[in-house]
């Protein structure tokens, strides 16, 4: 079946995710829905110092939104910030040092950040994929660590003060990769059988899309949305992906139009009128499986990756 998924997932990557999938998207993209004044609104923004990331907080900045990146690496996170102020004539830029795969330090770093800064909108970026299995110091599994456990530590922790913002967003910067695997509960971190980098990273793309589903129904306050930023050229898939990206990187789209949609959700009206916990691509809800795939979830399934996570979240909690 996987061989299935992973031939029909490709055929429609190379139609959809490339460069000229987006631009024959953009085609019906509504003028003016981006032409916001973010003054006064604070946005969050998880890996923003390169690729995607750092595309959003230009994009955000440049529209008078206060930005606050959290970063692994002080010194790319601050010459990324003065270049985004340099270029957007924003001062309200934020550097927060967290690496995203320690659990506790994401939780000191939400319980601090809450009691000095409001925050309109969250936007989980901040991604790894490992091709060799590796355990941080707290014993996680890394992709794990930082793409399923960081986002929801840093989601759960942030939610009592999202819910007392006006019109409060989370977006999470999932992939069409999570489309080639089914919900995998009962082994969130690949202890069995042989470890496949990018499997174990499609596999924390859809459990991030399946919390997006949870939370929009547990949360009715705050608009979720997860969504695909197709196959574009950045650092990251450069350096954990060589091969792909050799092969694809004249098809590759720009870091900005893979951040597009990113900024479209946590921006413009038109998002918010969307049903909260779709998933997006090129500004549109698509669907979350392929079609024969076999890759739906029980609730039950669900219903245990929030519980396992939940229980996992407290163990780490200060």
């Amino acid at each position: 079946m996987s061989i299935y998924r992973n031939v029909v997932w490709f055929m429609k990557g190379l139609q959809e995710y490339t460069k000229s999938g987006y631009e024959a998207a953009a085609t019906r993209f509504a003028p003016g829905d981006m032409d916001v004044n973010l003054s006064g609104r604070s946005f969050m923004i998880t890996g923003g110092n390169s690729g995607i990331g750092k595309s959003a907080a230009l994009e955000i900045a440049s529209r008078g939104g206060t930005v606050h990146m959290v970063c692994r690496n002080k010194e790319r996170a601050e010459a990324a910030k003065t270049d985004i102020i340099e270029h957007s004539k924003n001062q309200n830029v934020h550097v927060h040092v967290v690496d995203m795969s320690r659990a506790r330090q994401v939780w000191e770093f939400a319980q601090r950040f809450t009691q000095n800064n409001n925050l309109h909108v969250l936007i989980n970026n901040a991604g790894c994929m490992v091709n060799q299995r590796e355990l941080t110091g707290e014993g996680l599994e890394k992709n794990f660590a930082t793409n399923t456990l960081g986002t929801y530590i840093l989601t759960t922790a942030l939610i009592p003060a999202l819910k007392t913002a006006e019109d409060p967003r989370v977006i999470t910067v999932s992939s069409g990769g999570m489309l080639v695997q089914k919900l995998n509960v009962d082994d969130l971190q690949f202890e069995k059988g042989t470890f496949d980098g990018t499997m174990a990273y499609a596999q924390n793309k859809r459990q991030q899309v399946i919390l997006t589903e949870r939370w929009a129904s547990q949360h009715k306050e705050i608009h979720f949305s997860s969504m695909h930023p197709g196959w574009a050229d950045t650092p990251a898939v450069q350096s954990s992906m060589p091969d792909f990206h050799t092969k694809m990187k004249d098809k590759l789209r720009t870091a900005a139009m893979g951040a597009d949609t990113v900024v479209w959700l946590a921006v413009s009206a038109a998002a918010a009128k969307q049903p909260s916990g779709l998933f997006f691509q090129d500004r549109k809800a698509v669907a979350t499986h392929l079609p024969l795939a076999f890759s739906r979830s029980t609730p039950q399934e669900e219903e245990k990756l929030q519980a396992t996570l939940e229980q996992l979240a407290d163990k780490f909690k200060p």
